[in-house]
């Protein structure tokens, strides 16, 4: 028994003990390493050392004791695709670094991402002419820099900031000793491993092994983006006319970029230059998402505008009093902010736009989408409030272990184990009515542990990706108002815009949309150069394509519909003049923009008086 001892293997997997004797040769002692962690013959090379040397070759003659390997030593086992002579150390972040897909496709971060790790992120102080008693050299704890995750800093903000940038988180996580030698931005999962063979699959059998750890709610320190921006009041003025019109609930995509947000240290913000509205049926209190067939051409023409789909807004609006024209404030801290059923959607939105991490394993980590809503606010006006769901419920969304309350909003309730699924134990944290600290079955669940507030704003100078003319192209999918996209509504844009730059014409995300999914001629084959020119906004590019063919069927289109040519050639469409336009030209109804012959005096369509 005094000969017995107990050897550690340090692997990739893990450590394991084997149990050996001091006379017990080599070849014995891996042929028990192989059988314990599942290996071939020749599959795997034990080391005396973390650098790999000191190979411990399969020899008959040679015993443990020989190789001077006592009790309680560590040997550190490679797998024969990592074995070899090799400089590098072995050490815990190896664990990481073999599973993480970046070891052979490197993660491609978002150009934001990219921008944001090259910088400092330090936050510079002034000299404290009380406080500091060196000169203008030097520097002591009053006026150092601080971090970018300095919390003391971030509440003394006005307004003070809850959440630090993600960036920033990065950096707290990477600026030790070991700077982020250690750190892996793990995912959770709700759902069992695979893989596992010790015992029958769910519902017979479950393990310590495969079995998902249990969730207990935080309030997420940090967020993915720090600031929502509408480049222009009239990107949100358009998309609120449907309800203002209706007073039906309207949903849409937000499309733009993400750029630094100064405001904050290492902040993202998200930009919005553009509001798809996507096939949907909406009620006064309802919304329903219908199948859309060109949401991946409107992807691809934003990506060769520039843009992208950074969010999605919806709008919860009651009117109070139509004579001041206020809405009802129904969204605060007695009610909900998102209901769990929004911030089940939210998830789901943000599950398939992940954030590309090189920190992850999975290489992807959280996500930048963004939630908006058009909601009343304290003084009964129209406000816009962003948001974001935490990484918990991401997960939670993602592996459907969360549903919402029929009969309470601002309730989210936990599945159970069923025999299909095993579900997570969830808790969140409270405070009971003795001030004690107590922690709850997610049983129902409070939302606000799965929120992150986000600021909107606008700017006190507007921007412009898209034209600023006060005609506007008709959005899509507005059939229901009477707002068709098609070659009539095509012609009437053109001969009301008497611009004589085309480009400025031509700039509309809605109208580019029609020309590329139009059903008559679309252009998606030929209409690159026209994007181009619109992101770099390059009259001379504009004006080679408009002199392709595919622009003059285009017009040949729009004169067959009733506005003849020359019209479109004094109104800009062919770079004409820019006067009046004439009496005796087609008129569009009022009511339901049927364009009509001129000289008659009711509409063709609806019968409707023309005034």
């Amino acid at each position: 028994m005094a000969e017995s001892m107990i050897i550690r293997i340090q692997s990739p997997e893990g450590v394991k003990r084997i149990n050996a004797s001091k006379r017990e040769s080599a070849a014995a002692f891996l042929k028990k390493v192989a059988k314990e962690f599942g290996f071939r013959n020749n599959g795997f090379s034990v080391y005396l050392n973390r650098n790999r040397t000191g190979e411990i070759s399969p020899s008959q003659n040679k015993s443990l004791n020989i190789l001077k390997i006592k009790h309680g030593d560590m040997l550190f086992l490679f797998p024969s695709s990592a074995a070899g002579p090799s400089s590098e150390v072995m050490d815990t972040s190896a664990i990481v670094q073999t599973s993480r897909p970046g070891s052979a496709a490197p993660v491609v971060e978002d150009d934001i991402d990219q921008y944001l790790n090259k910088q400092e992120g330090k936050i510079y102080r002034n000299r404290d002419p009380q406080l500091c008693r060196h000169g203008p050299l030097g520097k002591c704890v009053h006026c150092v820099p601080l971090e970018p995750f300095d919390e003391d800093y971030l509440n003394h903000l006005e307004p003070p900031v809850k959440h630090m940038s993600f960036h920033a988180y990065i950096r707290k996580l990477t600026g030790g000793a070991d700077k982020g030698k250690f750190v892996a931005l793990e995912n959770i999962s709700c759902k069992i491993k695979s893989g596992c063979e010790g015992h029958p699959p769910w519902p017979e059998g479950i393990c310590t092994k495969c079995q998902p750890s249990a969730i207990t709610l935080n309030r997420q320190k940090y967020r993915h983006v720090d600031n929502i921006m509408f480049e222009n009041h009239t990107i949100a003025d358009r998309f609120l006319d449907f309800w203002r019109k209706t007073g039906n609930q309207r949903i849409g995509y937000l499309y733009g970029r993400y750029t630094e947000h100064k405001d904050i240290p290492l902040g993202i913000r998200g930009e919005v230059a553009a509001i798809y509205e996507p096939p949907q049926i909406g009620t006064q209190n309802s919304l329903e998402l219908l199948d859309d067939p060109k949401a991946k051409v409107v992807d691809e023409i934003a990506a060769k505008l520039g843009l992208r789909k950074v969010g999605w807004i919806f709008t919860d609006l009651v009117s109070e009093d139509t004579r001041k024209g206020t809405v009802r404030y129904s969204r605060n801290k007695d009610s909900y902010f998102l209901s769990a059923e929004e911030c089940i959607t939210a998830g789901f939105f943000q599950n398939q736009h992940p954030n590309q991490c090189r920190l992850s394993p999975d290489g992807d980590f959280g996500s930048k989408f963004v939630t908006v809503v058009a909601t009343g606010g304290p003084d009964n006006q129209v406000h816009f409030e962003g948001y974001q769901v935490s990484n918990q419920c991401m997960a939670l969304v993602r592996d459907e272990c969360l549903l919402p309350c029929r009969d309470a909003p601002e309730l989210g309730y936990a599945k159970e184990s069923s025999s299909e699924q095993y579900i997570p134990d969830v808790f969140y944290k409270d405070i009971d009515k003795f001030g004690n600290e107590i922690t709850q079955l997610a049983r129902p669940l409070p939302v606000e542990y799965l929120i992150i507030d986000i600021t909107t704003t606008f700017p006190k100078d507007p921007v412009y990706t898209f034209s600023t003319s006060s005609n506007l192209f008709p959005i899509e999918n507005r059939e229901s108002l009477g707002e068709t996209q098609d070659f009539h509504s095509l012609a009437t844009y053109l001969s009301q815009n008497p611009s004589s730059i085309f480009l400025e014409i031509i700039s509309d995300f809605h109208l580019l949309l029609f020309l590329v999914t139009n059903e008559v001629m679309p252009l998606q084959d030929s209409i690159s150069l026209l994007l181009d020119a619109v992101r770099t906004r390059n009259e001379d590019l504009a004006q080679t394509w408009k002199k392709s063919e595919q622009w003059a069927t285009i017009e040949q289109l729009c004169s067959t519909v009733g506005v003849q040519p020359s019209e479109l050639h004094d109104y800009g469409a062919i770079g004409g003049s820019t006067h009046a336009a004439s009496s005796t030209a087609m008129w569009s109804c009022q009511h339901c923009t049927f364009m009509n012959q001129a000289g008659t005096d009711h509409c063709e369509m609806c019968r409707l008086p023309r005034t």
